[in-house]
């Protein structure tokens, strides 16, 4: 069964924007709850975020493959040129564009629900090359992680693995772990906790770029044949799990 493109571009906007919304959302309730506490608040956000990531991969995956992500939706596309599978270029643009509208959306709904300004540009300044090199850790793993369940026949276990990875990722990376230019690029739209600076932003998305090529450079000489299976990132988007491809 083949989805039509507007489908699978509603699917990837609304799930960036439920996406972002979790993450500023809990991140606004964390300072309500525990407003002395950084590590409390921290913990709150990330396991709200790394619920609601699973939860929103499985509403939305059957449809457009739940990539929620430009890194993840840039991966598709490179991996699957040779062996002509994934997203097209022009599929991967359309993708890219519905993420980062999403996600500003994301930020605006937050804002909303907690009566603030719909758009209030973060003043959280989030600069320096270990914060950098959070990023970098971060996305790299996350390409690695999707890829390698797709590779491996698990893509139906991508939604608690994905989940539990970014979960994690909060703390062992010096960034938090945002892992995504089209989140990173919403969180600017919102000055709470989880915020960014609009100046930081590219900094971020620069370090995500290099992680995204470091991912897929790891991707090339471990599973060289990762491609094949680039149909079946995050969830088969036909609605059906075709069986991984093996030498």
């Amino acid at each position: 069964m083949t989805i039509t493109l507007w489908r699978r571009l509603l699917a990837e906007f609304t799930g960036t924007a439920l996406l972002v919304t979790a993450v500023v959302g809990s991140g606004i309730m964390a300072t309500a709850l525990s407003p002395d506490d950084v590590g409390l608040q921290l913990l709150q956000n990330s396991i709200a975020t790394a619920f609601a990531l699973a939860v929103l991969i499985l509403m939305f995956g059957p449809v457009s493959g739940a990539h929620f992500n430009p890194a993840v939706s840039a991966a598709d596309w490179l991996l699957g040129r040779r062996t002509r599978t994934g997203l097209t270029a022009h599929q991967l643009a359309a993708y890219v564009v519905a993420q980062v509208l999403g996600a500003v959306a994301g930020s605006i709904l937050a804002n909303l629900m907690f009566n603030l300004a719909a758009v209030s540009l973060s003043h959280k300044d989030r600069t320096g090359a270990n914060l950098w090199l959070g990023e970098i850790v971060a996305t790299t793993g996350l390409i690695l992680l999707i890829f390698a369940l797709a590779r491996s026949g698990r893509a139906p276990v991508a939604p608690a693995a994905v989940g539990a990875y970014i979960g994690a990722a909060y703390w062992f990376t010096s960034s938090t772990s945002f892992a995504n230019p089209a989140v990173t690029i919403g969180r600017a739209f919102t000055d709470t906790f989880a915020g960014i600076a609009p100046a930081s932003v590219p900094g971020f998305v620069l370090a995500q770029v290099v992680g995204l090529a470091v991912g897929v450079g790891l991707l090339a000489a471990l599973y060289p044949d990762a491609g094949a299976t680039a149909d079946q990132v995050v969830v088969p988007a036909d609605g059906q799990a075709a069986p991984a491809r093996r030498p």
